[in-house]
């Protein structure tokens, strides 16, 4: 079966740098939109960076100029640099991959399983 692992968050005083990665496996056969999400405590999930198959990306507003978002196709990983860290980035931070896989080659929509981040000021 597909998985998503992320990986890098933790704990970084106001104005650090965290890199967060995400790794796809299983049986894939194609990976169209990879993104992050995040979601504070009381607060609904929200996008923060989408990064297509042909690597057009895009930023939530509160992220831009910070946050990059790339991927490595051969190593079907997505990743995010975050710099700038702010107190209001203190989330779980998710990885969201849109995936063919076999045999059924149906996109279907994928979730990691969370990592947190974590910004003191």
């Amino acid at each position: 079966q597909v998985r998503l692992v992320e990986s890098g968050g933790g704990l970084v005083q106001e104005g650090g740098s965290l890199r967060l990665s995400c790794a796809a496996s299983g049986p894939i056969f194609t990976i169209n939109t990879m993104g992050w999400y995040r979601q504070a405590p009381g607060e609904q999930r929200e996008l923060v960076a989408s990064i297509t198959s042909g690597d057009s990306t895009n930023y939530a507003d509160s992220v831009k100029g910070r946050f990059t978002i790339s991927r490595d196709n051969a190593k079907d990983t997505v990743y995010l640099q975050m710099n700038s860290l702010k107190p209001e980035d203190t989330a779980v931070y998710y990885c969201n991959a849109e995936i063919k896989a076999r045999p059924i080659l149906l996109p279907s929509n994928y979730w990691g399983q969370g990592t947190q981040v974590t910004v003191s000021s």
